[in-house]
């Protein structure tokens, strides 16, 4: 057989060739090791919202932040965090829980002072 039509995959299906590079991709799919291509869990995430009366407004995580802490030492917690993850400097004003209908703790809205 010609490279074109392995190349272009042009076989009627249901064929012996065609069942060999369907076999192939699968292969690739799951049996490739995650380094190969840096596939790493997804990291905690923060994420910057529009900012709110001259603060800066960021989405953490629920986890990243102990919720079982004292209000004072989440702050600190929290600040350590910020200014770790996005590299900027600033100062955490509030730190205000987000929680769903039944009370379940989804995340934290960080106000910092630039």
């Amino acid at each position: 057989m010609k490279a074109r039509h392995w190349v272009f995959w042009e076989f009627p299906r249901g064929s012996r060739p065609y069942d060999v590079v369907v076999l192939l991709i699968l292969a690739f799919i799951f049996c490739t090791p995650r380094d190969w291509f840096k596939d790493q869990p997804r990291p905690r995430q923060v994420t910057e919202m529009p900012a709110e009366g001259g603060a800066r407004v960021l989405f953490v995580e629920a986890d990243l932040i102990d919720a079982d802490l004292p209000e004072e030492q989440q702050m600190r917690q929290a600040e350590r965090l910020l200014s770790h993850m996005t590299g900027k400097p600033g100062r955490l004003q509030r730190l205000k829980p987000v929680v769903d209908d039944e009370g379940s703790l989804k995340g934290w809205m960080a106000y910092v002072k630039p």
